[in-house]
């Protein structure tokens, strides 16, 4: 692992029942993702409170949608974050991301590719 946490990234949508916490009081949404070796830790803060969204790899779907954002889910949560293409520290981050899942599901699954 290179990094271990993203930069602040911008939520633009995301499931009811983290729309709920968000939406305590009109701050701007940010969230930042954190790399842990058996998957990732999505976080955010409102008022005084911290809440983590956990991720395991084997759970972790991952969609591009436009040509700046992201849509992390897992079960029926999901979080939609903007990745500008002008920052190349977080569209590192997010291939690292993809990179893991990728090789936890190879020693998860024991396949020789």
């Amino acid at each position: 692992m290179k990094r271990v946490g993203s930069p602040k990234l911008l939520i633009t949508k995301c499931s009811r029942d983290i729309a709920f916490v968000l939406d305590i009081d009109q701050s701007l949404n940010t969230c930042n993702i954190e790399l842990r070796p058996s998957g990732i830790i999505i976080g955010f803060q409102k008022k005084l409170e911290t809440y983590n969204l956990i991720i395991p790899y084997y759970k972790l779907t991952i969609y591009k949608g436009s040509s700046d954002e992201y849509t992390f889910f897992v079960d029926q949560h999901f979080i939609k974050v903007l990745a500008k293409s002008s920052q190349k520290t977080t569209l590192n981050f997010i291939d690292e991301i993809i990179s893991n899942k990728r090789s936890n599901f190879k020693i998860l699954s024991n396949s020789p590719y």
